[in-house]
């Protein structure tokens, strides 16, 4: 059950997630704890923050493309090499105890906060069409697939690291393939929620009309400027998700 407050909430959410998401990543560890918040089983809010996921990126593919920001060709074949690991991965996602996932996601966020803490050294931003391509992007890919198949949360921060170190894209090259490849695995990843019975459509729906706009803005702007003021944002409220995930509280 939800009523519109619920809803405005997770619409409000959504369009930080959203924008968040696009320009960098992390945007799941505000959308998913908020989704269990709201009573959802793990496992369910899991599947519901698939929907906004998909429509958000489609979005932010549209966006792009009216940028002028598109390789189709590239992004289709990067996104077919996540494919297997997305669908094993969701799979699996479905298959273990609510108690195991939320422990699960929690230590994962600390994993988050510990990567944004710690100081990241300046990378050249390098250019090329269409990058490098070696074995170690096709594994990249399968374990990226798996992930976001499995948890999704925190995938755009590896994706970002493995086209712009293995393939030496340019970050808006990045940004641009990153949010096509998350739309296309993301596809499978929510079916299997669906024929799983762990979808909450009302609520879903509710995230999606966030992060769609968000992530329709996020690719027309840079967050840049703002990124340390996002960084401290999202670390106070992974943190808080953490206790509230661990009941340390």
């Amino acid at each position: 059950m939800c009523d519109l407050n619920q809803l405005f909430v997770l619409f409000l959410v959504g369009i930080a997630a959203g924008f968040i998401n696009v320009n960098a990543g992390g945007g799941s560890t505000l959308t998913l704890p908020m989704l269990i918040f709201l009573g959802l089983d793990a496992s369910v809010a899991n599947g519901t923050n698939r929907i906004g996921i998909l429509l958000q990126n489609l979005s932010a593919v549209s966006s792009f493309k009216r940028e002028q920001y598109s390789r189709f060709k590239l992004s289709f074949k990067l996104a077919l090499m996540t494919l297997p690991g997305a669908i094993i991965g969701a799979f699996f996602s479905i298959n273990i105890s609510n108690e195991a996932f939320k422990i699960i996601l929690a230590l994962i966020m600390i994993g988050v906060i510990i990567t944004m803490i710690i100081p990241k050294k300046k990378v050249e931003v390098l250019t090329g069409s269409d990058g490098e391509q070696s074995w170690k992007v096709y594994l990249a890919m399968f374990g990226i697939g798996f992930y976001g198949g499995f948890i999704q949360v925190g995938v755009g921060f590896l994706l970002m690291a493995a086209l712009h170190h293995l393939m030496k894209l340019s970050l808006v090259h990045v940004n641009m393939h990153k949010v096509f490849i998350i739309f296309f695995y993301t596809i499978p990843a929510l079916t299997i929620f669906i024929l799983s019975d762990n979808v909450n459509w009302i609520l879903g729906l509710g995230l999606a009309a966030g992060t769609m706009t968000g992530a329709w803005w996020g690719a027309k702007f840079s967050v840049k400027k703002g990124e340390k003021y996002i960084r401290v944002i999202l670390i106070v409220a992974i943190l808080i998700m953490v206790v509230k995930l661990l009941n340390i509280f």
